[in-house]
């Protein structure tokens, strides 16, 4: 059997910065691109860990909004730090964001992120019927 794949695209969060799409709907899932504490109107990012990963969870939002879905439907997440000294800046933002949400979770720290921002999540998240 087929499967049957949604491009999900919302001028709410930066739009890809390659050949990908912000997130894909795929079998009752979406599964949310890595994204950056980017501004989708600006293009800007801004200074400082927190403010980029409170960024990165506006952006996540959109896209999730989009696909109807939520922080409370995630089920996996990954974080890319460029430093895991910043480990736990970005699990308080990160807490407060999924407000009570556990989903299943990997951190690694990586040499480099595209805008050398200093942390991208990506994330798999179920859809509303």
């Amino acid at each position: 059997m087929a499967t049957v794949h949604q491009i999900v695209q919302t001028d709410n969060a930066p739009a890809a910065l390659g050949p990908y799409s912000q997130a894909i709907i795929a079998n009752g899932f979406v599964f949310c691109s890595g994204s950056i504490g980017m501004n989708p109107k600006t293009g800007e990012v801004p200074n400082g860990v927190e403010a980029q990963t409170e960024q990165v969870f506006a952006n996540l939002a959109a896209v999730l909004k989009t696909a109807n879905s939520s922080f409370s439907q995630i089920v996996k997440t990954t974080v890319f730090l460029k430093d895991l000294n910043d480990f736990v800046a970005v699990n308080n933002v990160y807490a407060k964001n999924m407000n009570g949400a556990l989903p299943a979770r990997a951190c690694v720290e990586v040499a480099r992120l595209p805008k050398d921002v200093l942390v991208e999540i990506e994330c798999i998240a179920t859809v509303s019927a």
